[in-house]
């Protein structure tokens, strides 16, 4: 899963003609409330100041603080969009997300690779606003005052 965004649960009733009968089969429509799954939710560690980690992959490294969330990637299946005129720096390797502003593509001559704290599968880590969680499927950063974020991973990438 990208991000624990909660999702909704079906009950699925197959009716077949014979000796059987279901409940839930005939013309009257059911009482009973749908049955949901629990979305699983990823263990959230809030901290106080600048962090940074790397995904168990070692392909995805984010740095945060309250005021930005920044992942960079190294190795990808997609292509970053042109490279803007006004970019005297490297373009395409990272996702940026401010807090005044939507996601974007980070021109910059440095990186958030160097950081070795692993941020396990299923975990999260949550500065003020930021929050960044580290699943399988990639990593998903988000600001929970605005609902802006980015999803990043090998296959590919989303801004929220």
């Amino acid at each position: 899963m990208m991000a624990s965004w909660g999702g909704r649960g079906a009950t699925l009733v197959v009716c077949a003609a014979g000796a059987l009968t279901l409940p839930a089969c005939g013309s009257q429509p059911s009482t009973a409330a749908p049955s949901t799954s629990p979305v699983p939710t990823a263990t959230e560690r809030s901290v106080d100041g600048p962090t940074g980690f790397i995904a168990p992959s070692g392909n995805i490294a984010c740095r945060l603080d309250a005021t930005y969330a920044r992942c960079d990637i190294m190795d990808r299946d997609w292509s970053s969009p042109p490279k803007p005129a006004d970019c005297e720096w490297d373009y395409g390797q990272g996702l940026l997300l401010v807090t005044a502003g939507p996601a974007e593509f980070i021109c910059a001559g440095d990186t958030a690779f160097g950081v070795e704290d692993v941020l396990p599968y299923g975990e999260a880590v949550r500065v003020g606003p930021m929050r960044c969680e580290s699943a399988e499927a990639g990593v998903t950063c988000r600001n929970a005052d605005t609902g802006r974020g980015f999803v990043l991973s090998r296959q590919s990438y989303q801004l929220i």
